[in-house]
This record gives C-alpha cells, sequence and structure tokens, in this order.
C-alpha cells in the first residue's frame, strides 16, 4: 500500500461525507452478527459515522440467542412460515435474551478507553417504547401467540432523538396499548422504521458480501424488480429471503437505497457509503441511477466521460463550446452525482432520420447494460420525433449495433447534410435501423 493511498482515498470520500451528513440511515444487524468477532469493528463504524453528522438507527435480531435460552431450559421452539412461535410461558426468554443483547450494545456504543477509536466520542444511545405492536394472531390454524408484527412507528419520538445526536437503539420487540410485549422480526423492524422515518439508507447485514447469484458470485445491483423477480423465482431462500424481501419493502415505502453488506468484513459499512460502488448489494428503486435529459451542469462530466475515447480515436473530438450549444441533444446516466453513460441525438427532419453520436459508457459500467438503456431511450425520443430510423457512424463498434438491429448501409444513404460532412480520413462504417 502506498503512503498516500489514505490521502487520495480520504479526499475522494469527501463528497459522500457532505451528502450523509444529517440523514438518517437505519442500520440493521441481526444476532449472528453481534456474535461475531468483527461486531468490535462494527461498533467503531457506528461511532465514526455518529461522529461524522449521520443521523442512526440500529436495529437488531436475537434468533440465536433466544434458541440459546431456549435450549438451557429444555424448551423446544416451533417455526411456522419463517416466524417463531412464542408462547406465553416462553416470552420471559425471549425478554432475558434481547435485554442481554440490548445492554450487551449500549456497553459496546459506551466504549472510551484513550487507545481505542471510540476514545472521546461520548455516545448517547437512547431506547425506549418506540415501536407499537400487534399480534400475528392465528395463521393457517396456527396460533402465534405473542410473536407479533409492527403495528406504528413513533417517528416524531426517534426523531427527537436523532435531534440530539443520540443513536436509537431498537430491540426485535414491540408494545401494544394493551400493556403485552411482542417479539418481533427485526427484519420487519427495521424495514417499517426505515420507511416510516423516510430514511436516506437501510443498510442490513449479514454474512454473505450481499446477495449471491446461483454461481455465489456478489450481485452488485438490483432493482426491486429484479430483487422481487429472484424471490418469485425462488433463487433466494429463508433468512436471504427475508432480509432481500424487507430491503425492497423500504424501498417501495420511500426508503431511496437498501444495502445488504457483510457483518464479516471489516469496513464493509464505511465502503458502502463512503465509495461509488460500495462493498454489497444495492437495492433501488430505480431512483439511484437515472437516465434523463442533460443539462448545462452534466458538460463537465460529459466530457470527463468521452475525452479517453477521443484520445483513441473512437469519438471526434467535441470541444466545451460545443457541448454547451448542443446539450439539449444528448441523453445522460447519472449514477449517485456522477455521468457514467452520454448520448447524442441529431435530427434530420426532411429524411425523417436522426444520429445517434457521442455514444459513450464509463468502461466500469459497460457489462451492465447501460448501454441498452440509453439506446432504448434514445430510440423512444426519436419516434416520439417523428423519425423513421436511426444511423451510427462507427469505426469500432460495429458488431454492438448489429447485435441490436442496426444494419450496414452505404455512406452515400446519409441524410444530405451529414454526407457533406462525413470525414473520409476516418473511414466510418454507417449502420441503421428502422424505428
Amino acid at each position: 500500500m502506498k503512503s498516500n493511498d489514505w490521502l487520495h482515498g480520504f479526499r475522494h470520500s469527501s463528497p459522500y461525507i457532505n451528502a450523509h451528513r444529517g440523514r438518517t440511515v437505519v442500520l440493521t444487524l441481526g444476532g449472528e452478527a453481534l456474535a461475531h468477532e468483527n461486531l468490535i469493528n462494527i461498533i467503531h463504524d457506528i461511532t465514526l459515522l455518529s461522529s461524522l453528522g449521520v443521523k442512526l438507527v440500529v436495529t437488531f435480531g436475537a434468533r440465536p440467542q433466544i434458541q440459546q435460552r431456549f435450549d438451557q431450559a429444555g424448551l423446544d421452539s416451533r417455526f411456522h412460515d419463517g416466524l417463531r412461535v412464542t408462547p406465553e410461558d416462553q416470552l420471559p426468554l425471549v425478554m432475558e435474551a434481547v435485554g442481554a443483547l440490548r445492554a450487551h450494545l449500549e456497553s459496546r456504543l459506551s466504549m472510551g478507553l484513550i487507545n481505542s477509536p471510540m476514545h472521546g466520542a461520548r455516545i448517547r444511545v437512547s431506547s425506549g417504547n418506540l415501536i407499537t405492536a400487534r399480534p400475528v394472531g392465528v395463521l393457517n390454524g396456527v396460533d402465534f401467540g405473542y410473536t407479533g408484527r409492527v403495528r406504528r412507528v413513533d417517528v416524531e419520538g426517534i426523531e427527537t432523538l436523532l435531534r440530539l445526536g443520540h443513536i436509537v437503539l431498537l430491540p426485535p420487540l414491540g408494545y401494544s396499548p394493551t400493556g403485552d410485549i411482542f417479539n418481533l422480526s427485526y427484519e420487519d423492524v427495521a424495514s417499517q422504521v426505515a420507511s416510516a422515518l423516510k430514511a436516506e439508507k437501510l443498510i442490513i447485514f449479514t454474512g454473505e458480501d450481499g446477495v449471491l447469484d446461483e454461481s455465489g458470485q456478489l450481485i452488485r445491483e438490483l432493482t426491486v424488480r429484479q430483487a422481487r423477480e429472484r424471490l418469485a423465482d425462488g433463487d433466494l431462500e429463508g433468512h436471504a429471503a427475508d432480509l432481500l424481501r424487507a430491503a425492497c419493502e423500504a424501498c417501495v415505502r420511500g426508503v431511496r437505497r437498501s444495502q445488504i453488506i457483510s457483518y464479516t468484513r471489516d469496513g464493509a459499512v464505511l465502503q458502502e457509503l463512503f465509495t461509488r460502488d460500495g462493498s454489497g448489494t444495492l437495492v433501488s428503486d430505480d431512483n439511484y441511477e437515472q437516465i434523463r435529459s442533460a443539462r448545462v451542469e452534466d458538460i463537465g462530466g460529459i466530457l470527463e466521460l468521452i475525452q479517453p475515447l477521443e484520445e483513441q480515436g473512437i469519438l471526434v473530438r467535441r470541444s466545451r463550446e460545443l457541448l454547451e450549444t448542443e446539450v439539449d441533444r444528448y441523453t445522460v446516466v447519472e449514477r449517485d452525482g456522477t455521468i457514467v453513460g452520454c448520448a447524442a441525438l441529431y435530427e434530420y427532419p426532411a429524411e425523417k432520420s436522426g444520429e445517434l453520436s457521442c455514444f459513450a459508457v464509463d468502461p466500469s459500467y459497460r457489462r451492465a447494460g447501460r448501454g441498452d438503456d440509453i439506446l432504448v431511450v434514445v430510440e423512444r425520443n426519436a419516434r416520439s420525433r417523428g423519425l423513421e430510423r436511426l444511423f451510427v457512424l462507427t469505426t469500432q463498434t460495429e458488431h454492438w449495433f448489429r447485435e441490436r438491429g442496426f444494419e450496414p448501409t452505404s455512406v452515400q444513404s446519409l441524410p444530405g447534410p451529414k454526407l457533406a460532412s462525413y470525414n473520409t480520413q476516418r473511414n466510418s462504417k454507417v449502420f441503421v435501423k428502422r424505428l
């Protein structure tokens, strides 16, 4: 590692630090995460996030710890549809396990030894009767007893504590107006709280790096639609499916992004929040990355994107002044404030033709279908303007266009104005697609 690598990383994290200051982030840790040796590093990262001005709500689960209490008491625990059935006589054991974990987390967040990363942090942790619950009741003939679901989140109470700079700690317990206590799914608590608070992010810790595909490779991004398709297809089962379902529900209800990351990897939450591509799986409701018409403030990003391609001779050089006059012709892909793709549409109304030009995608994102997404938008715009064909001039991407329905044609078939300006030295090939 070079001596100045930390400086480079720190400088590049500054936009993300500014973006998250004052924003609400909900973190959720299962009981497995709380028992893992990396918990201390997660605690240090939580402290760092709080010191950077991030408003934090931490929800936690206790399933293995509850099971351990049952085993010690010689009791069996019954599950149905992924939920633990909680008879009245077993509720005290649930409360004991959850209460012990809550005290454990509070003690960890209270550390402040002079030789620790938390020295001088003075973290205040608050909890309370902030979740109103209702019983699950009887489902398919099974009485779930004191297992419940979130009924209401005390948004005002939580936001008051966050404004005071407190970390809000929420156990998997809820309370009813009748004074009953209910055992809750921590995934349900996390999703409901994040959506009620309209949190910027819901971050879910899991034992894997994130959501994995059939070959065990990390899936970096999923839209809610894609995630639900995976769930419907049965690609995920059990707890992994529950976590992904919670991430989807939060996004649908107003959370901008949900992220599923590993509790075993040191620094995963910092990498997720303070780097462009994060460390786990991003789930979004299509708002994280958007394809839109270009604006004047995008010109710098477009120039940065196309400059390497111009130097390679793939694209014709364009000046900033030219882009400023033609910016309304451009469509861009914006990812987290960065332009990662662009294309321009030049119209030739007399020939009912349009030219697809200055088509570029950042190399890091070329295998994720963004070029196809841009092409769909440009074609739609061309059709809406009454154009009947779209042509492109290319020197090195012939096969990409042919695979998408473009057919070779002669230079002489170009619209008159374009034919007159055709650069014979570049000797670009011409392809056309009927719209």
